[in-house]
């Protein structure tokens, strides 16, 4: 079972791709109740992300946040927005996941 801050991290994380695909919806800030659902998504988003900074570090909770919402949101922007990606951005995106995984996996500064 997750400990509170990790499951504050994964909360952290949904709340942050769904502020981020409201932003996309809120058409420049002229829509207002996707204007208003992603400031309070981001809001909820970085509480919970300090939440999460009572067991991991800075460094590693921002990493993890923002590499997983960076992979998570390119995959709703094909999926619902159809936008396209080619194979740099693709090999890119692999690149941030690889990066994750091997801070998370091998670095001695992640409490295990």
């Amino acid at each position: 079972m997750l400990s509170l801050p990790y499951l504050a991290l994964l909360m952290a994380i949904a709340l942050e791709v769904v502020g981020t695909s409201l932003l996309q919806s809120s058409a420049q800030f002229t829509r207002i109740w996707p204007t208003i659902g992603m400031a309070l998504c981001y809001l909820l988003s970085f509480y919970l992300l300090s939440i999460s900074l009572k067991v991991l570090p800075l460094g590693i909770a921002y990493a993890v946040w923002s590499a997983v919402g960076i992979v998570l949101v390119a995959l709703i922007g094909l999926v619902i927005f159809g936008q396209r990606l080619d194979l740099p951005a693709v090999i890119g995106l692999s690149l941030i996941v690889a990066g994750v995984l091997v801070v998370n996996l091998f670095s001695k500064t992640v409490g295990h």
